[in-house]
C-alpha cells in the first residue's frame, strides 16, 4: 500500500499537481529552467508551442518549428537558476540568477534577469524578457 501511495504522489508531482494531467504554468517554467541549466536544448524546445513568440531587447521572434526552438534555446548564453516566481493564471514572471552554461560562458554571471512566460496547454506561447523588477508584465500579443 505504501509503494502505491508513493507512486501516486510521484505521478501527481510529475503532472504539475491539480490532477488534470496538464502541467501547471509554474511547473512548465521550472522544467524549462532545468532543461536549459542541463544544456538540454531539445527538452527546453519541447516546452515551446509552435509559433511561440519570443521578445528580447525589443526584438520579436516567432519560433515556427521545433528546430527553431532548439536553435533559440541553444543560442542563450546563460543558465538561469530560479530566484522567484510570480504566477497569475497562465502568466508566470520568473527572476533568474544567471550563470555559465555547459556549452558557453555567460555574458552576465551573477546578474539577475526577468522573463514573463505565458503558458497555454502546458506549452510556452510567450517568452518575454523584461527589465528586472518589472511589477506588471507587458500585455502578451499571443
Amino acid at each position: 500500500m505504501r509503494s502505491f501511495l508513493a507512486a501516486a504522489c510521484i505521478v501527481a508531482l510529475l503532472s504539475g499537481c491539480g490532477g488534470s494531467g496538464k502541467a501547471s504554468p509554474a511547473s512548465v517554467v521550472r522544467a524549462w529552467s532545468r532543461a536549459l541549466d542541463a544544456g538540454d536544448n531539445d527538452a527546453a524546445a519541447n516546452l515551446f508551442a509552435r509559433d511561440a513568440e519570443v521578445v528580447q531587447a525589443g526584438i520579436v521572434t516567432r519560433l515556427h518549428s521545433h528546430a527553431e526552438a532548439v536553435g533559440w534555446n541553444a543560442a542563450l548564453p546563460c543558465s538561469g537558476k530560479i530566484v522567484s516566481l510570480r504566477v497569475r493564471g497562465p502568466v508566470v514572471t520568473a527572476v533568474f540568477l544567471l550563470g555559465d552554461r555547459k556549452a558557453s560562458p555567460c555574458d552576465g554571471p551573477g546578474q539577475h534577469a526577468t522573463a514573463v512566460f505565458r503558458i497555454r496547454d502546458g506549452k510556452i506561447v510567450l517568452w518575454h524578457q523584461v527589465p528586472n523588477g518589472a511589477q506588471t508584465p507587458p500585455p502578451p500579443t499571443v
